[in-house]
Order: C-alpha cells, then structure tokens, then sequence
C-alpha cells in the first residue's frame, strides 16, 4: 500500500497534464482537419506563410489551387492553410 502512495503524485501530474495540454491541442487538431475538409472554390484564405487568397480549385490529392491575385495562382497543400477569411455559400 505504500507503494501506490508514491505513485499518487505522478498520476495526478499526468491527469492534469492530459486536461490542460493534451486534449485542447487534439480538439484544436480536428476542428483544422474539418476547415481544411471544408474548403471551396471561392473561399478567400491565409496560409500559415501569411499569403491571402482565393481559392480558384480544389484538388483531390490534398492540394489546392489558390489565386493571390489576378492571373497569380500557387498550388498549395492543403493542411498549409491557416484561416478561412470568407466562406461562400453553396450553389442551391
């Protein structure tokens, strides 16, 4: 029993760490995967470089094509993207 008495204070320690660090950075992970999964043509987005563009195509291979400006368009992967400035709604 006294064994276990020593093991208490690790255990407490690893919970904690688990609730404050490890579950908000998976949470934060997931809701990336579904913005990036949501991605369409016409949305205008930040890339973790801090490029702001419009989003002329999505490709299937984890990709997409984004227009910085006019007739300026970069393939850029598509976890690379930061944030979705402004989503447009989609065609009835």
């Amino acid at each position: 029993m006294e064994a276990f008495g020593q093991f208490i204070p690790l255990i407490l320690i690893f919970a904690i760490m688990y609730f404050l660090l490890i579950r908000p950075q998976q949470k934060k992970v997931k809701e990336h995967a579904a913005m990036v999964s949501a991605l369409r043509r016409g949305d205008q987005v930040v890339t973790q470089g801090g490029l702001i563009g419009k989003v002329s195509k999505v490709k299937d291979d984890n990709e997409i094509e984004v227009e910085l400006a006019e007739g300026v368009k970069v393939r850029v992967v598509q976890s690379t993207i930061a944030q979705v400035l402004n989503k447009t709604e989609p065609a009835k």
